[in-house]
This record gives C-alpha cells, sequence and structure tokens, in this order.
C-alpha cells in the first residue's frame, strides 16, 4: 500500500465511497496513550477469530506511521502480531508530513479491501483527528503549496504569536481550537481562510455520521492517577530501551530534515538531548510532562464519542461483554 503523501490531494472516488451494507464491521480501539489499545487490539482481533469472523488491524496512530520510529512510539514488533494482518505501519520516511488527508484516503481503502476479503477491520490509534478521519463522514479543505509557502516563510520570520493573533482577528472561532505556540496549525487555519474556507476542519463535527454503515467503538479508560504513574514510568522506560540510539539512527535517515517526525514528543527532546541543548533529567522531565498534557487531549477528544463503549483498559472480559451485546 502507498504511503500517505504531504500536500497530495488523493483520487478518492473509490476508496472515499462508504462501504455498502454487509455483515462485516469497522470497530475502533480508542483512547488516551498508555491505556492498553494495542493489547485490546489484539484481544478483539483474536475473540472474533473464535466466532468464526476474521478481523485484521488498521494503523490510527500517526507517529506510528513512520519507519523506525519504534522506541518511542511502542510500536508492536511483526513477531508480537500474533500473525494478525496489520495495515499502515512503517509507511512513511522521517523525512516525510504526515497529512490526515491523504491518511483517510489510505486507512479507508484499507478498510474496504478487509471487508473484500470478508473480514472485520480494526482501527486503533490515539491520534484523534486520524481516527475521526475514518470514523466519520467528513472532508477536509483544500491544499495550495504556494500560498504554504508564503505563510511558513512569514512563520520562520515573525513566529507563531503574530500569525495567531491574525488568525484571531479573522475567525475567533477557528482560533480557539488551534493551540497558538502550534505554529504548523496556526499556518495552516490561515492557509485555509485564505483559500476562502471558514473552518480550518480539524475538528469533530458537531453531529458525526459515521462513514461505515456497521461501526462500534470501544474507547479505553485507565483511572487519572494510575495512567499517570504508568506513562510516567513508559517515558523512564523509553530511555532505558534505547532511544537516544534510535534517534541518533534516524538523524542519519533524514529525521531533522522532516516537519512532523522530529516534532514528535520524546523525540523532540531525545534530539536536544543529543544537541547538548538538554540533559538526560532534563529530556525525561519535558516528555514526561508533554505525554501527560497530550492524554489530556486525547481524552477530551474520544469523550466526545457519543457511541463509544468506555471499558477499563486491561480487562478483556470487559471486551468480551462488548463483543456479546
Amino acid at each position: 500500500m502507498s504511503a500517505p503523501v504531504a500536500n497530495s490531494e488523493p483520487d478518492t472516488s473509490q476508496a472515499m465511497a462508504a462501504p455498502e451494507e454487509a455483515d462485516t464491521r469497522l470497530w475502533a480501539v480508542v483512547g488516551a496513550t498508555g491505556t492498553g489499545k494495542t493489547g485490546a487490539s489484539l484481544e478483539l482481533a483474536e475473540a472474533l477469530a473464535r466466532r468464526g469472523r476474521p478481523a485484521e488491524i488498521v494503523n490510527a496512530d500517526a507517529m506510528q506511521l513512520y519507519r523506525g520510529m519504534d522506541v518511542g512510539t511502542a510500536k508492536l514488533p511483526p513477531a508480537e502480531r500474533r500473525g494478525i494482518p496489520h495495515h499502515l505501519w512503517d509507511v512513511l520516511s522521517v523525512r516525510e508530513e504526515a497529512a490526515v488527508a491523504r491518511y483517510q484516503h489510505e486507512a479507508r481503502a484499507a478498510v474496504s479491501a478487509i471487508r473484500g476479503r470478508g473480514a472485520d477491520a480494526i482501527l486503533v490509534g490515539g491520534s484523534g483527528l486520524y481516527v475521526s478521519s475514518v470514523l466519520f463522514d467528513f472532508a477536509f479543505p483544500p491544499r495550495d503549496a504556494s500560498v504554504r509557502a508564503e505563510l511558513e516563510a512569514e512563520l520562520a520570520q515573525v513566529g507563531p504569536g503574530e500569525l495567531f493573533a491574525r488568525l484571531r482577528a479573522l475567525d475567533p472561532v477557528t482560533a480557539q481550537k488551534v493551540d497558538p505556540r502550534n505554529g504548523r496549525r496556526v499556518v495552516r487555519a490561515l492557509e485555509i481562510l485564505a483559500l476562502g474556507e471558514s473552518t480550518h476542519g480539524a475538528a469533530l463535527p458537531e453531529e458525526p455520521v459515521p462513514w461505515h454503515p456497521r461501526t462500534r467503538i470501544v474507547g479505553l479508560d485507565v483511572p487519572r492517577a494510575d495512567l499517570i504513574s504508568r506513562l510516567d514510568a513508559r517515558v523512564e522506560e523509553m530511555w532505558a530501551a534505547g532511544l537516544l540510539d534510535e534517534v541518533e539512527r534516524l538523524r542519519a535517515d533524514g529525521l531533522e530534515e522532516g516537519v512532523t517526525a522530529r516534532r514528535a514528543i520524546g523525540y523532540a527532546q531525545a534530539l536536544e538531548q543529543l544537541s547538548g541543548a538538554l540533559t538526560r533529567a532534563e529530556a525525561i522531565a519535558q516528555t514526561q510532562a508533554l505525554t501527560r498534557r497530550y492524554a489530556r487531549r486525547q481524552v477530551s477528544w474520544f469523550r466526545r464519542y457519543r457511541d463509544a463503549r468506555w471499558i477499563e483498559g486491561g480487562h478483556p472480559c470487559a471486551l468480551n461483554r462488548i463483543l456479546e451485546s
């Protein structure tokens, strides 16, 4: 399967069409980082197989699209995938920009192909916009490379603050949805406004309509205190498992030339440690803080899924109850 390509508008005439009614289902396993989504997706696939329903798994974690970004994304090695087909892992080089519009096309094509084989598709990941782009019937605004280039040059010159002030003046509603420190998001919002659109589109629709007629969403929840402890420990484990060595290898592959991959939580801090800008302790502490903040945003995003069935992460019995309902 071809990799998602940044700033490229795909031909969506076939893969973007909603599947016809059939017995197969699209499952989504969602939740904050560290809640056990990977294990739950495997358990779900095996539970479905025991019921005579084959299943295949589709990635919805933006950073796990990248080849070589394994330790810092807790990517499941192929040898541990229990023979279950997995799709859309390791499809981008670290030089490439992850583009959600392209991902939507590729992921829906994968789901449609799985359905064509008579199997259920299991979408798993914590990148909220990526998950929503597959589950719900909404489109992304257009792109214009020349407009984007002008805005990016301005961003490099004046920083995100001035551009965000412009966005807030032009479209205060959109500005409320954009992190003013995230230059890429500010630029994207201004690009879309420049193209005559009234919204940046990076939000769950107010009344989301399922793309697949037989969609079931499983949300994994972990008590806040337990999740914080788990996330902090995971970051420590990333460094112990060789994240710095991984980042050194990825630098040779062009990590620092990429737009998206080099900014990933953990990878950005590892790069700063390697450059001497942060100590090991500072890099770990910063990564822990950013991971906790990211987890809060994930919880807020997925809690808006009205039809999600929430279970406690790590409890397969609860998953079985959902299968039997």
